[in-house]
């Protein structure tokens, strides 16, 4: 495969992380609620997320409430609202410099810059890729080790919601991108130098000797 067929994925592996690490950062399904004991309601469930939580009756009634403050979160999600808003940021970022300096558009003109704008895009989407996959492992750790917790009470136990296994796949579609882009985004000096040296002898073996 050419290096615009790699761009050419990596651009669509990068789209992809990029809609879901947006429907992780705003869908309220970080931790669900968990059925264990006999003294659990299952008449409601409870979704909770980075923004708000959400409470689903089962006459098919949502509400939603917004967290009053960020000082009542705990220290995951905490850093999963920073840490998902700069992944996105970057990952636009990201796909802007990759499609300006993709062999298949015309934006940059120089031949040579193009490889080290792919290069500096892949390192982009690598960082995106570690910044969203951080708060997730964080946030599903903690949920776990709760979960295994026999201190706490059942009706406050929560399991993994949707939104965790979403941000670990974008994230590998995103790391996967950005490796590509690095191994296949090489820019080579070496032919300019070359050129450069062979130019330099020529013209001093057909210089005339003067007596």
């Amino acid at each position: 495969m050419g290096s615009s067929g790699v761009q050419i994925v990596c651009v669509a592996l990068s789209i992809l992380g990029l809609i879901g690490g947006i429907v992780t950062c705003i869908v309220p399904k970080w931790k669900v609620s968990s059925f264990v004991g006999s003294n659990i309601v299952t008449a409601q469930s409870t979704n909770e997320g980075i923004w708000m939580s959400c409470v689903s009756q089962s006459t098919g009634q949502t509400q939603c409430k917004q967290y009053d403050s960020m000082l009542v979160l705990g220290g995951d999600l905490q850093a999963a609202r920073a840490m998902t808003i700069i992944c996105g940021l970057v990952l636009v970022l990201a796909l802007l410099v990759l499609l300006a300096g993709s062999d298949f558009t015309t934006c940059v003109q120089n031949t040579d810059a193009k490889p080290k704008m792919c290069l500096a895009a892949g390192i982009m989407i690598l960082v995106s890729g570690i910044l969203l996959i951080i708060p997730v492992s964080w946030s599903a750790h903690k949920t776990i080790s709760d979960f295994n917790n026999p201190l706490m009470v059942s009706s406050q136990k929560r399991e993994l919601g949707a939104c965790i296994f979403v941000g670990w796949a974008s994230s590998i579609l995103l790391l996967l991108a950005g490796g590509l882009l690095c191994c296949f985004s090489r820019p080579s000096s070496s032919s300019g130098g070359t050129a450069k040296y062979y130019s330099n002898g020529a013209s001093g073996a057909s210089a005339p000797n003067y007596v």
